[in-house]
């Protein structure tokens, strides 16, 4: 990692931009999963959805990390409190989509009616719980003028969004062959990452 001494001096070489997109793929895995299951669960999925899905996700992973660095500067003792809660909120926020889409995909195996896509809103609850941990980058980049957080950031949030694209295409393609089955897979999916956040934040 680069730490800078804060003074609004910067050396923008490639080893910067390389620890960016390493930063992007390593925070971008939840999401990437979660957008699978997306998919398995919309096989049908239409290339503007897909886009606006894996922006959604682009969206929060750029705005995390700003809103750490800004947290460092402004309240770092009140932000370094609610970190504890950070694996808890996660936790919950996927077991709730998670368990919904579960027990969605347990109602509509049998084709008894139309399998529902995920809402936006439930959209924007799995960009939160995916990129809430992103928060804590803002201690790394911490060092970092404001400038080159918000290119870290910004290259986070492009690396999401092609992963992000990729899981989508992954779960699609799944999901025509898995049919019923899709929604549930999604499903423990979502949960089993829920578990897998908390645990490694608590651990």
């Amino acid at each position: 990692m680069i730490f800078f001494n804060g003074d609004d001096k910067m050396e923008w070489n490639l080893l910067f931009f390389l620890n960016c997109v390493l930063f992007g793929v390593g925070l971008a895995m939840d999401a990437f999963s979660v957008s699978m299951a997306n998919g398995l669960n919309e096989p049908d999925m239409k290339k503007n959805r897909m886009c606006l899905i894996a922006g959604v996700f682009c969206g929060f992973q750029i705005i995390m990390p700003l809103a750490g660095w800004v947290c460092v500067h402004t309240i770092a003792t009140v932000f370094e409190a609610f970190q504890r809660f950070i694996p808890w909120i996660a936790l919950a926020l996927l077991l709730f989509i998670g368990g919904k889409m579960l027990l969605e995909g347990i109602r509509y195996k049998d084709g008894d009616g139309e399998k529902p896509a995920v809402g936006f809103g439930a959209l924007i609850v799995q960009g939160i719980a995916t990129s809430i941990d992103a928060l804590s980058v803002g201690f790394t980049i911490a060092g970092y003028p404001f400038s080159g957080a918000l290119v870290e950031s910004l290259i986070i949030g492009v690396v999401t969004f092609a992963i992000c694209i990729g899981g989508l295409l992954i779960g699609r393609r799944f999901g025509t062959k898995l049919a019923g089955k899709a929604s549930i897979l999604g499903g423990v999916i979502l949960i089993a990452i829920g578990l897998e956040i908390f645990l490694t934040g608590v651990l």
